[in-house]
């Protein structure tokens, strides 16, 4: 799966122009967290963060008068703002990679781009939607968390078997364990009752953790 598949297309934008209280609307208008910012040639030269406007608006514990706050406030632009080095992704990027490249620089969105033009918008709350998709958090099943040795075939030789019992995968995701040595599997099947699972399971090198059904 690619960014272009889940990236929020047409993202709302604004320009280094933009001041500070309009940034601000918009913000609370399109309901986000971030703006990309776009030249007067639609290249994209820096982003904004709902955090970087509020730290800038004035303090209520302030000594200045109503007036001059406007006036200072009305100053400041996107311009003074945001950041100029600006961390993106291009279309074909595999979300898991965009995933990472969020991680390891503490940040929360990228903007996704064709050259120098911006195209899209891919955040943490897109991803936590796939992450959710991926572990059939919204489907009914039988969901069940095994640890296993890291072998060759293993998912090969389950999969024979819980089609061997009519069942059906939903889902299925592996994790690292504790002890390096194992993986930590985590699946929801449907049409199999819980009582052929653990006979499945029993016949196999595992430990169940968990078995439950879940909706």
């Amino acid at each position: 799966m690619f960014v272009r598949e889940r990236m929020t297309k047409h993202p709302v934008t604004i320009t280094p122009e933009t001041s500070l209280h309009d940034a601000l609307r918009i913000m609370r208008e399109e309901k986000v967290r971030r703006l990309p910012v776009l030249s007067r040639q639609g290249k994209l030269v820096g982003i904004v963060l709902e955090r970087d406007l509020l730290y800038a608006s004035p303090s209520p514990a302030t000594s200045l008068s109503v007036y001059e706050l406007n006036y200072l406030v009305a100053k400041i632009t996107i311009a003074d703002l945001m950041t100029r080095e600006v961390i993106t992704v291009e279309e074909d990027c595999p979300l898991e990679e965009a995933a990472r490249i969020m991680s390891d620089n503490g940040i929360s969105g990228l903007p996704v781009v064709r050259g120098d033009i911006l195209v899209g918008m891919i955040t943490e709350s897109d991803l936590f939607r796939i992450f959710l998709e991926l572990l059939g958090a919204r489907t009914w099943g039988l969901r069940v968390t095994i640890q296993v040795p890291d072998q060759q075939g293993f998912l090969a030789k389950l999969a024979g078997m819980v089609a061997a019992e009519g069942g059906n995968f939903v889902s299925l995701g592996t994790f690292w364990a504790e002890d390096p040595v194992d993986r930590e599997i985590v699946f929801k099947v449907q049409d199999i009752s819980r009582e052929q699972m653990e006979t499945i399971l029993q016949a196999l090198p595992v430990e169940c953790v968990d078995i439950r059904e879940t909706s």
